[in-house]
Formats: C-alpha cells, structure tokens, sequence
C-alpha cells in the first residue's frame, strides 16, 4: 500500500499490534525513503492543539519565529523524502486528519503511516486492516517437533510468551487442547494472549484456562462465547486486573496519570499518599513488571495504552483519580521551580536533561493544572461543593491554577533552551486566561511570555506583553517579577533598535536585580548588555562586559547556557577587533560546543556563522564558505530567520559571503558552501533528540571533508 498511496491508515482493535505492524513497516521501508521514517508517538498527547508542536518537536525544530508549529513543520518537510508515521490517531482524529492533509498538499515527497482504532476518514486514505491472529480449530494437535516456528498463528505466540515466563513450557498433545481452548477464548488478540500466558508463573496451564473460563461466563450471563470480539480484551484486562494483588491493582490504577516513561521515585512520589507506603510501592511494581502490565525499559517504566485506558477508569472509579493527579503536578512543578529557580547553578545541564526525559509528563502536569474549571478537579464538579480534602471546589481549582502558571513560568529557560518557544507561550497564554485579574500569576506569565515571543521575533506583542506584566508587578509591589521584566524589557528593545531605550532600561534591570538577588537574571542581562554595546558599535565595551559575566560565573562552571551566550556574545565582537582573531576563533568554538551539550540550535548556528566571517576575515575563503554552509540548515532547523532579522548582523553576514565568494569564484563557494550545508544537516536528520550533535569543523577544505 505505501508503494501504491501516500496515506496508509493501520486500523484495528486495542491490543491487536497495529504499532508494532507500523515499526516493522518503517524498519522494511527504510531505504525508500531518503529522509527516513519518523514517528511521532500520539498516545500521550491529549491536547490537539499541541499536534503540530509535537510534530515539530519529533523532527527536532525548535519553535524560534512567529510561524505556527504547523507552518514549521511544512516547511521543514517541502523538500523532503520522508516516511512520518502518526501512532495511535484515535483520541485525535480531526487533528490528525487535518495534519495530514496539509502535509500531504505542501510536502510532495511524505507519505502519512497512521495507526488508529478507526480511520482519519480522509479522501485517498488506504486502510490496512489487522486482525487478530489465526486460532487453530478445536482438536488441533502439533505435527511432530512442536508448534512450528513462523506459523504466525495465536498457538505460536502463546508458546513463545509462555516459555519465557514458564521454563521449558511447549505446546504438546496432552496441553494441545488447553491451549487452543485458551487462544480461542481471547480471540487471537496479541496484547491478550501476552497477558495470559505471563500467569504461568503462578498457575498451571489447566486452571489457568478454566478460571479465564469462569471469567468469561460471569461476564457474558453465563453463555460462554457469547462475548462480541470487541469486548474479549477488556475481559482479559479485567481477567488480569483480578489476579493482582490488591496493593498491585491500586498502584495499577494510579500509575495511569503517568503520560509516558516514569521513574521509580516518580512512582513513590505520586502513588504514595503517604511515605510510609513507598516500600509498598516498589513491591507492587515488581509485581506489575512480572505479570506484563508495566514495561521495565532501562531503568524507567511505561505502561502500555490499553492498560493505562483501563487504568483510569479504575482511578475515578476509586475517587483518587483527583488526589492522585494533585501528587503529579506537584511532583513536576517541584522540578520545574527548582529549574527556574537555580537556572544558573552547576547543576543546569543535569537538570535541563532531566527535564527533557519527563517532557511528556510536564505536559501532562501542565494540562491537569490548567484544564477549564468543570474539569479542573474530576469527580468534584458533580460532587459535594467541598471537596474531601475540605477545601471547597472553587479554591481547589484556583490552587490547581496557580501551580500551572507556576509551572509554566518556571520553565522560561527550559522553553528557551529547549527551542520549545511555541509550546511555551501556548501554555503561558493558557495562564494568563486562567487568571484575567490583576496578580502576580498573570503579571509574571505575561512577563515571561514576552520573554519567549521576542526571541521568536515577534518582538512587538513581546513589547506589549513585558510593558503589561511589568506595569501589573510594579502595582502589585512583586519585586521579582518587576525585574525580571526590566530585564526582558532592555532585549526587546535592543530587538527593535531602540539602543538608547535599552540602555536606560539596563540600568534599572541592574539595580533591581541584584536587590532581589536574582543572579541568574542579573547575569543574562550581562549578556544582553554585551550584545547592545556589540550591535552599536562598540566591541571593546562587548568583550569587556562579557569578561565580567564570565568571571562572575567562575572558570569552573557548570552552567552553560549563559555561558555560552557570553562567549558567543564576545566572538561577535572580537571578530571586528584588529588582532584578537585567535581569541575569536577561541570563544566562539568554545561557545559551540557548549551549546552542542545543550542542543540549542541557533546557538550553534550563531557560532558557526560568524566563524564563517572570521574566516573570511582572515584569508580562508573556503572556510568561511563551509562555515556559513554548515549553518543554514541550523537556522532552518530553529525555524529561525538568520540572526532574528537583526539587521546588522545579517549585513555582516553578506559581508563575509560576498568576501569569500569574489575569492574563490562564485561556482567554487557554491560547492564548498554545499558542502558544509549537506554535512550537518545529515548530522541533524540522524539525530532525532531535540537536535543536538557532535559537530568537528573539517582541518580541511576543497576536498569535500565532512567532519
């Protein structure tokens, strides 16, 4: 079907390996596609708003312009060869349906793989339809050796699961009818035989059968085989949910507001209502690991969808459902505000990395927070006007809302870092319409959504924004906040051109950060400072305060982020001073490889950019044509216009370009230039985690080198 319709949906029941069918497929198909196969993982994902952020994440673009993720995504794909596959569409069908017909319209050379319980119902979907598998009939036996191996059958799985979780199990013609009987009570459903076979550890094979037996005559009034297909693995799930114990069927049902991976101390953290019951914890999911509901991978765990669907249904069933969300958000608002808070202490790329592991989660948190207020707290809104906790349901929701504002403030330099600028203004934007009155958790979210929208270049709702929440934290009395939006103020305004503007609100940014004692504002605004006296013309004074920003960091740092920044900040000055091109070409490698370690890809491109103009500086024309090469797909990548647009930068840039150019000939820069543009963009589409790489500048050129 691929090789014949550019929009193939796998259709089937939960449980019957419609995601294993796609990973095989792009694994086959692999070479047909230039770009290769991509798969964007649905399942955790409940907004369909964020469809496109998800996308565009999975392919590694960080939100950096004011186009929508959506746009980016097109963008990127337009001149592709690319197999995008869209695992498990069911919970966001018009979304997915939208997403892929804009694809399929503007990106030629993509073809749509999509997994779903039911089709996107779009014109030219080809549906492939996967059953259950194969039952042998009634009085089956194995040929002599055995059920043969490849049979592709319900008979043959059952056998390999089953004697991995019972040594030396074999289908024989003394069990032979047990088995079947077995496989055609689950109607050949995957996920069901699994689950079924893994109770061998436990129970032989014939009261394993019979109590499946018992299970299926209970629920159908006791007409055995009178089940619909459709409800045969709910039965096995519910079969399965009986035979834990009664602390693995609570962890089981709890686990369930996990989005994604967890950890085991995020499982303490969230299923234990009290610390007394963290032990508890870890014995029920030893337990859970055994019978197959939870996958050990690493040393996280994953529990897969069907199951985690049955278990919030027990969850709200159980009245916990709200509890036990509380303990998530407050889980991971706890990392956030100890992100945000300790931004740049030594320990920031530990934590940045940790952040992006459980970015799932975040999400999760974020739409459990910030969700409209008949949804806020499930189970209350129909409820009792208190909630049993004691508080009434109107502070519950509200307290829910301050936690997501917190959150979604807290992360300003993870969304930065992360290139995630999009989704982070999305959820900011959620905040601020949580809270219309005037507090600290609007002033603060419009303050920091400022702050991420000018980097996207959206520089003047950015003004719009900062000046608001600004305006709002200086009535209020916050002092923090108030800073901090001096503080992005100045950026913006350097953004805009307005130097003399900028430079006035760096001295009141100044003063009222270090009363606050925000350091690592204070040393961003350093940074920022540099890059004014840069653009106007002074790099002596650029390379001076950097020098202060770095010696207030130390040389033993670990931050990098900031760091980077200064040192990228200072190459773009030293390039312009007579004599330190060495200490240019220092700077700016080490800021390079700083931000390699962060995966912040318009850090690097600024570095290798203006490399490029070293190099042609210094009479290395092919350098610099490399150099320059090697960072447009960086740009590309960022969703990002050259330098922002800032328009003394891209003037230097053309500069450097056309130096280089009139040196080596216009048809030698092209290929050079090409070059160093194809090298790291292979580096980039074979790196598929938020677009970090190991980038080494070739010792060589005109020999085509890509290092």
């Amino acid at each position: 079907m691929l090789a014949e319709s550019r929009l193939v949906t796998i259709v089937g029941p939960g449980g019957v390996g419609k995601t294993r069918v796609a990973l095989t497929t792009a694994s086959r198909t692999a070479g047909s596609y230039a770009d290769g196969p991509w798969i964007v993982e649905l399942s955790n994902l409940r907004d369909p708003a964020l469809l496109p952020n998800t996308v565009a994440s999975v392919l590694g673009l960080p939100e950096q312009d004011t186009r929508s993720a959506l746009d980016a995504v097109l963008e990127y794909l337009r001149e592709r060869q690319v197999l995008l596959i869209l695992d498990t569409c069911e919970h966001l069908l018009d979304a997915c349906a939208a997403l892929s017909q804009a694809v399929l319209r503007d990106a030629p050379g993509v073809t749509v793989l999509a997994t779903s319980r039911q089709p996107l119902d779009m014109p030219g979907e080809n549906i492939f339809v996967i059953g259950p598998l194969p039952v042998p009939e009634a009085g089956w036996v194995p040929a002599a050796g055995g059920t043969p191996a490849g049979a592709g059958d319900a008979v043959e799985l059952f056998t390999l699961r089953a004697s991995t979780a019972a040594a030396g199990f074999a289908v024989t013609e003394e069990n032979a009818a047990d088995v079947v009987r077995l496989c055609q009570r689950l109607d050949g459903i995957p996920l069901a035989i699994e689950l079924a076979a893994v109770q061998l550890r436990t129970l032989p094979l014939p009261e394993l059968v019979r109590r499946l037996d018992d299970r299926f005559a209970v629920l159908a009034g006791g007409q055995p085989g009178a089940l619909p297909r459709h409800k045969t693995l709910r039965t096995a799930i519910e079969w399965s949910h009986e035979l834990c114990s009664p602390a693995e069927r609570r962890l089981w049902a709890r686990l369930s507001v996990f989005a994604g991976a967890f950890s085991l101390a995020a499982a303490q953290d969230v299923c234990a209502e009290v610390s007394i019951e963290r032990p508890d914890v870890v014995s029920a999911l030893i337990g859970l690991v055994d019978k197959s509901v939870v996958n050990l991978e690493g040393d996280q765990y994953r529990m897969l969808d069907t199951l985690r669907e049955f278990g919030v249904e027990r969850l709200a069933a159980s009245g916990e459902l709200a509890a036990c969300q509380s303990r998530h958000i407050a889980r991971y608002q706890a990392m956030a505000r100890y992100f945000g808070t300790h931004f740049a202490d030594d320990d920031q790329i530990d934590k940045y990395h940790e952040l992006r592991a459980v970015h799932s989660n975040l999400r999760a948190a974020l739409e459990y927070a910030l969700e409209p207020e008949d949804e806020a707290v499930p189970g209350w809104a129909s409820g009792p006007a208190v909630t049993p906790g004691g508080a009434t349901v109107a502070t519950a929701v509200r307290e829910r809302w301050r936690s997501g504002a917190d959150i979604a403030s807290s992360l300003y330099g993870y969304w930065q870092i992360s290139g995630l600028l999009g989704e982070g203004g999305y959820w900011l934007s959620k905040a601020i319409d949580r809270f219309p009155e005037t507090g600290t958790e609007r002033a603060r979210a419009l303050v920091n959504r400022g702050f991420l929208r000018s980097f996207q270049g959206d520089v003047h709702n950015a003004l719009a924004d900062i000046e608001a929440g600004t305006e709002m934290a200086l009535e209020l009395g916050d002092d923090a906040v108030a800073a901090r939006g001096y503080q992005h103020l100045m950026l913006t305004l350097t953004f805009l051109g307005r130097h003399d503007d900028a430079a006035k609100a760096t001295e009141e940014a100044r003063a009222r950060l270090r009363a606050c004692g925000d350091r690592a504002g204070e040393l961003m605004l350093i940074a920022q400072y540099g890059h004014l006296h840069q653009l106007s013309g002074r790099p002596d004074e650029c390379v001076a305060v950097c020098e202060k920003g770095l010696a207030m960091l130390g040389s033993g740092t670990g931050e990098q982020w900031i760091r980077t920044y200064l040192l990228a900040v200072s190459g773009f000055a030293l390039v312009h001073m007579t004599g330190r091109q060495d200490d240019c070409d220092r700077v700016l490698r080490q800021a390079l490889y700083g931000k390699q370690e962060l995966g912040d890809v318009i850090g690097m491109a600024y570095s290798l950019d203006v490399l490029g103009w070293l190099a042609a500086r210094t009479g290395a024309p092919a350098r610099a044509a490399w150099l320059l090469g090697a960072a447009e797909p960086l740009w590309e990548r960022g969703g990002s216009l050259r330098f922002s647009g800032t328009a003394i930068m891209e003037e230097f840039h053309q500069q450097a370009a056309g130096r280089a150019a009139a040196a080596l000939g216009a048809a030698a820069y092209d290929a050079e230039y090409a070059t160093g543009y194809a090298c790291v963009r292979r580096l980039l589409d074979a790196g598929k985690d938020a677009g970090a790489l190991r980038l080494e500048i070739p010792l060589r050129f005109g020999d085509r080198v890509c290092g």
